[in-house]
């Protein structure tokens, strides 16, 4: 049974290069997953976090104030400003030594580059990677948010493209639960194949779409959508063009999740964030470069 491109005859003229391991000790998708990953949009990576790093991002979450308001900053973390019904979110999580790890972390960080691409291309001139927004999402009962992206949106940064036997994404996010979440626990929802859709979803054409960012909304109930059920310390893996949101939260207690968005290194922070000196002091050297993938010139200052 082939498992892997590597088991694959190389002469064979519909077999895609092997991947080109980051880590060359991580975890590789294997010829299913790429095809999984091509045909759906996404695939779901099991036990990709251990136990104990379960446990120590979510006591760096719990060491956040609760009462921090929106765009309040904790150290160099700070709270988005949303509408309440999407829950509460954390910018730049990997300031937080427990995510750090997480920046090129051996169990998906192969997968993230192979989807993104640009091996050998100006893509990579910087570096394999960057990390262009990342944060941490608590919703509780009540919470949701509403169905977005999908492939027929043109933005260049979200699509899907696959050219000459590789992988060129714009953007490849990476979802990590941090709990279980099954069943009226607000899941990922997704539609399978809408990252190659050429026709707009209806779901988008309804008359109240505008006021479900604002008043709220979810995906339930959306034709071709299906929930995407994790264990803690799952992922799920998924170019940005795949339409998603999230069903809404019953369920007491809280959901919790983690989204890491990868790019090409010549990409920008979404919301103008750097990563702090203190960080990329800390980092090995792949991690830094993905974090920040080049210096910035300046004129000489006059003396």
């Amino acid at each position: 049974m082939v498992t892997s491109v590597a088991d694959v005859v190389p002469h064979s003229p519909f077999i895609l290069p092997g991947p080109e391991p980051l880590v060359p000790n991580g975890r590789i998708p294997t010829l299913l997953e790429e095809y999984m990953f091509d045909l759906q949009g996404f695939i779901i990576l099991r036990g990709v976090l251990s136990r104990a790093e379960l446990d120590a991002c979510n006591d760096a979450i719990d060491a956040i104030p609760r009462s921090l308001p929106r765009l309040g900053w904790y150290g160099a973390v700070q709270r988005e400003d949303h509408p309440e019904h999407r829950g509460i979110s954390y910018h730049q999580i990997y300031e937080l030594p427990a995510f750090s790890d997480l920046i090129d972390h051996p169990n998906y960080i192969n997968y993230v580059a192979r989807f993104v691409g640009g091996q050998n291309t100006f893509d990579n001139y910087h570096a394999p990677l960057y990390i262009d927004e990342h944060f941490f999402n608590i919703r509780g009962p009540g919470d949701a948010i509403p169905l977005h992206a999908g492939g027929h949106d043109i933005c260049k940064r979200m699509q899907f493209r696959y050219h000459n036997g590789r992988f060129a994404c714009g953007q490849v996010n990476v979802l990590i639960a941090y709990n279980d979440i099954g069943s009226g626990d607000g899941a990922t929802m997704v539609i399978p194949g809408s990252h190659k859709s050429n026709v707009i979803h209806p779901a988008f054409l309804k008359e109240n779409r505008a006021s479900e960012w604002q008043d709220g909304g979810s995906v339930e109930g959306t034709p071709g959508a299906i929930e995407v059920h994790l264990k803690a310390g799952d992922c799920i893996v998924f170019v940005d063009a795949t339409c998603h949101g999230s069903a809404k939260r019953v369920n007491q207690s809280e959901r919790r999740i983690s989204v890491f968005r990868f790019g090409a290194s010549w990409g920008n922070s979404r919301w103008g964030y750097r990563a702090s000196p203190e960080l990329l002091a800390r980092l090995n050297p792949l991690a830094r470069k993905i974090a920040e993938p080049q210096g910035y010139r300046s004129p000489p200052t006059s003396a």
